[in-house]
């Protein structure tokens, strides 16, 4: 089964380059068009504006943590159902627990692999 995420937005929000830059190229081989954030509230300039159909957002960063930031796209009725999948490189229950309170819709340990992201993907996103 070949995956067709042509044109498919989708936004990563890590204060990471390189995980950044890695979601970015496995993204855009797939097919996605990929809208990067560095922050919680660069993520959330871009959003209204890009509308992507699925965030990717890293639990720990600078200012706005993914919590909080998911918590803000959650509680905005216009994005309440877009799919949020935290990121992070603590495998914790405690942060999936606080992940779901947020209204995460899954949870992905770093480094993540291709068939991760994209399974994720396919899981949240019906074409």
């Amino acid at each position: 089964m070949t995956d067709n995420f042509q044109d498919l937005k989708v936004m990563v929000i890590d204060d990471s380059k390189t995980i950044r830059r890695t979601a970015e190229t496995l993204l855009k081989k797939a097919g996605c068009e990929v809208i990067t954030a560095t922050d919680g509230f660069d993520a959330l300039a871009k959003i209204a504006d890009s509308k992507p159909r699925i965030i990717f957002v890293d639990i720990m960063m600078p200012r706005l943590d993914g919590y909080q930031t998911c918590a803000l796209i959650k509680n905005n009725s216009a994005f309440k159902q877009t799919p949020v999948i935290m990121l992070s490189s603590k495998d914790g229950l405690f942060d999936k627990a606080k992940g779901r309170i947020v209204g995460s819709d899954e949870y992905l340990t770093k480094p993540f692999s291709k068939d991760e992201l994209l399974g994720a993907i396919r899981q949240h996103i019906s074409a």
